[in-house]
This record gives C-alpha cells, sequence and structure tokens, in this order.
C-alpha cells in the first residue's frame, strides 16, 4: 500500500459524509500517474504554491496601492488568511482540508495588479465578462506551466472559478455561482470572512477610518478585534450548519448575518468608495488603460513581455487583445509602475 492510499482510508475513516474524498475525485483533464505520497487535492496545493503567478501575488494589492508598511495586506497575506479560515472550517466539520486548502490557494492567482480598481479597468477596456475568478481559472489551465497549464482536478477549478461573490449573498443559493463541492463552498465564505476582518483592519491602521467609525451592532456582535470578529464568524458558521437528507446546509446565524451584511457595507461605503482609495484607483487605472492600448500597438513588445514572464499559450491565433489582457491581469502592481515609466516617461540622453 502507498503512502497516499493510507492517507485516503484515514479520510474515509473520520470524513463527514458531505465531504469529498481525494478518491473519488472526478481526476485531471490529462490524466496522469497517480503520486505515490500526494493525495490528488495535496498534489494541486503544491503546484499552486510553485507556480509564478503564486509569487507574484506578494506584489499585487489588496486594497491600499503599493503598500510601504509592513502591515498592511497584499493579495498573498490576503490568500493566506483565507486558506486558515477556510481550513479551520473545514478541519470543525470534518471535511476535506487538502481540498479547502488547494481552492483557497489558487481563488485570487488572476487577479489583476492594483486590486478591484484593476479588476474593473479591464472590464472596461477588455470586455464586461472578465473576471479575476475566471481568469484565475484560465491561468491555471492555459498559462501557467509555459502554456501547459496545471491540469489541476475538476474540484479544484470548480472551486476557484466559483469562489467570487461580488456583493451578493455571504451564502449563495443559486446553483450558478455555488461551487460543486462543500470545501469549495466553504472557501467562498473563507474569503469574504478574510477579507470583512483584514480590509477594517487595515483602513483602521492607515487613518482611513477611525476605530470609533465602526458601527456598535457590529462590534457588539462580532467583536472589537480581528480575533474576536473572526472567532464569532468562524464558530456561528460551524455551530449553525447543519448535515440532513445527505446535504450540508451551510447557514450563518440571523445575528451574525445582520452584522457581516452592515459591516461590509461599512467597509464599501467608508472604505473602498472613500476618496483617498479612490483616487488612487483611477490612478492605476489610467497605467493600466494605458500599457493595455500600447501593448495592442505593440504586438512585438507584448509577446515579448509575455515570454519574459512564462505566460505562453499553444493556441497563437488567440485575438491580440485577449493576449494584452493576459499580460496586464498578470502583472504585479510594482512591474506595471515599471512598465509605465519605461515606456512612457522621458529619459535623459547623458
Amino acid at each position: 500500500m502507498t503512502i497516499r492510499k493510507t492517507f485516503e482510508n484515514r479520510e474515509k475513516s473520520f470524513m463527514s459524509p458531505v465531504g469529498c474524498l481525494s478518491a473519488e475525485s472526478k481526476g485531471r483533464a490529462i490524466k496522469e500517474k497517480a503520486c505515490p505520497i500526494r493525495t490528488p487535492f495535496q498534489v494541486d496545493r503544491d503546484r499552486i504554491v510553485y507556480s509564478h503567478a503564486f509569487r507574484r501575488l506578494k506584489y499585487k494589492t489588496q486594497v491600499f496601492l503599493s503598500p510601504l508598511g509592513d502591515f498592511y495586506r497584499t493579495r498573498l497575506t490576503h490568500t493566506l488568511e483565507v486558506a486558515q479560515i477556510s481550513r479551520t472550517i473545514a478541519r470543525a466539520m470534518f471535511l476535506n482540508e487538502d481540498l479547502v486548502e488547494a481552492i483557497a490557494l489558487g481563488h485570487d492567482l488572476g487577479h489583476p495588479p492594483f486590486g478591484h480598481s484593476g479588476e474593473n479597468c479591464l472590464q472596461e477596456i477588455y470586455s464586461p465578462d472578465f473576471s479575476h475568478n475566471k481568469q484565475s481559472l484560465r491561468l491555471v489551465d492555459l498559462l501557467e506551466n509555459n502554456g501547459k497549464g496545471l491540469n489541476l482536478t475538476h474540484e479544484v477549478r470548480d472551486g476557484i472559478l466559483k469562489h467570487s461573490k461580488g456583493y451578493g449573498k455571504v451564502i449563495s443559493s443559486d446553483p450558478e455561482e455555488t461551487a460543486n463541492t462543500v470545501e469549495g463552498r466553504i472557501v467562498r465564505i473563507g474569503d469574504i470572512m478574510a477579507y470583512l476582518n483584514h480590509d477594517l483592519d487595515d483602513a483602521i491602521k492607515s487613518g482611513v477610518i477611525k476605530e470609533s467609525m465602526v458601527p456598535d451592532s457590529c462590534k457588539e456582535v462580532l467583536g472589537n478585534s480581528y480575533s474576536e470578529r473572526a472567532t464569532t464568524m468562524v464558530k456561528d458558521l460551524v455551530f449553525s450548519s447543519r448535515v440532513s437528507d445527505g446535504k450540508m446546509h451551510m447557514q450563518v446565524s440571523d445575528d451574525v448575518s445582520a452584522a457581516m451584511k452592515e459591516l461590509r457595507k461599512f467597509l464599501y461605503d467608508k472604505v473602498y468608495r472613500s476618496n483617498r482609495v479612490h483616487r488612487e484607483f483611477v490612478k492605476s487605472k489610467k497605467i493600466l488603460s494605458e500599457l493595455y492600448t500600447y501593448f495592442l500597438e505593440n504586438q512585438e513588445e507584448l509577446f515579448k513581455r509575455l515570454e519574459s514572464m512564462d505566460l505562453r499559450v499553444a493556441d497563437k491565433n488567440r485575438p491580440v487583445e485577449r493576449v494584452a489582457c493576459d499580460l496586464i491581469s498578470s502583472i504585479t502592481d510594482r512591474y506595471a509602475l515599471y512598465l509605465y515609466e519605461k515606456i512612457f516617461f522621458p529619459s535623459s540622453l547623458v
């Protein structure tokens, strides 16, 4: 018996009947020999962590552009916090932690630079259908590994695609938005729990808001610190959810649900749409728009940049707009600033 088989048998001995067993994965688009040590979802996790896109998350904005302070979150630290919260929930519910971790670590791989202003920019200049979750899936399927993709399992790919909730319900009932696995649905909720807490934390540290501005009702229900709020949210989800009729019914109590919605509205009104944050987002959209236009007009330079980032794709007949979008969505904040300066700023001839 291989080590992998031992792990798979152990999962069967303790995992909830609604959990996704590694041995019962729907598999990969391209069949490959099973690893003798790791389960399929453990393999996926490792492929994501060692990908180029995962490393680039370090220099991508969460909320505050090109943060210089040591305490502000980046897209990478956001990803790690989503993974930790999601794993805690999965463990308490006796679900597949490896699957949850793989989805969480891969959920924002395709997120453009400069936070959601980058996503909004590509929706305006490339296509209204652009979304970071679809781009994340495109990246792991086509762009990574020199155009070969990571060949991830069906369950991880599905969770990455359906993790995004925008300003919709905390727990969606729409089958089009709901992951096929309970683990995928957990990451969707873990994502919102993470950003509600750390975006509030960063906004207070940065001085965009004062702690006294946080609604009292949110403090009374959720707590006064990141730790208290996260603990309240996680415990409430775990103890309010139940398994019946062979399905996991995930829910949070009315009080906690109302407090989470109010906190999210507060963040949108007072942080994401604040003059200070919005002013920087306007600047970043100008940078990305002008870079996009430049690369459409300079295709040789476009493909040169793609090659340098190992973003090759076997299909050479892609529209140039699609290629430019792939590049813009993959670069980091600081690389975008570097390219903008190099391309558009005059240089000394001396």
